[in-house]
């Protein structure tokens, strides 16, 4: 038995069947709806496979509480710099427990002052910033301790110290708890940090040789210019 012809489907704004290129129209318009919902669910369902593949790595990835430093060889790095600078740079040895996160040498800047930086890690996991300073000036100075003064000095293995506190509230000091300064010969020694007075007079206790040394070479030379005029 042969099946009827089926009638044209009757659009309901028009109350009459559609033509054939109003037909031909609606299923060119829903296929191109169709299209762009799929690609919109495909985006989707990428999105959420790459959220779900970053949490998996996320908890997969074994993770330590402990910070990451780096240990820098800063005697290394200083016998490196050495070769372009007039001054002998201090490289101090340091009882165990004691690391360096950073060595760099800082060329003069605006302030024209060059200078000789390690970062240090006390054993206490407390920080101490040892800044060596060619021709330093009190401006230089003052800006690296926010025009704070001295407050009082100390004499560690023979060196004389100026010690310098953070008056600012806790919160506000920064890696800037306490400093100790001294000069020696062409050099200006900053040590400054969060570390205790302890933890300060072992650094400056280890520096006390190679300032001395350039202590009693200023003087020397002192003497001998003073003779020979």
């Amino acid at each position: 038995m042969s099946r009827s012809p089926r009638p044209p489907r009757v659009v309901a704004e028009l109350g009459r069947p559609e033509t054939a290129e109003e037909r031909a129209t609606r299923l060119a318009t829903n296929s191109r709806n169709y299209r762009s919902r799929k690609t919109i669910n495909n985006l989707v369902y990428s999105l959420l496979a790459t959220v779900g593949a970053v949490i998996v790595l996320v908890l997969i990835v074994p993770r330590s509480d402990t910070p990451l430093t780096r240990n820098v060889d800063y005697a290394g790095v200083a016998e490196q710099v050495q070769t372009g600078v007039d001054v002998a740079l201090v490289a101090p040895d340091l009882p165990a427990g004691w690391a360096a996160n950073a060595a760099e040498w800082r060329s003069g800047g605006s302030d024209g002052v060059s200078s000789w930086y390690i970062g240090l890690l006390t054993p206490s996991n407390e920080f101490i910033g040892l800044t060596q300073a060619v021709d330093a000036n009190p401006t230089w100075l003052a800006d690296k301790l926010g025009n704070v003064a001295a407050d009082d000095t100390v004499t560690i293995d023979g060196v004389e110290w100026d010690v310098y506190r953070n008056p600012a509230p806790q919160e506000d000091r920064g890696n800037f708890e306490s400093a100790l300064v001294t000069d020696a010969g062409a050099s200006s020694y900053l040590l400054i940090g969060t570390a205790s007075d302890e933890e300060l007079s072992v650094l400056a206790g280890a520096l006390a040789e190679p300032i001395s040394t350039d202590i009693s070479t200023e003087q020397t030379s002192t003497e001998q210019n003073g003779s020979s005029e």
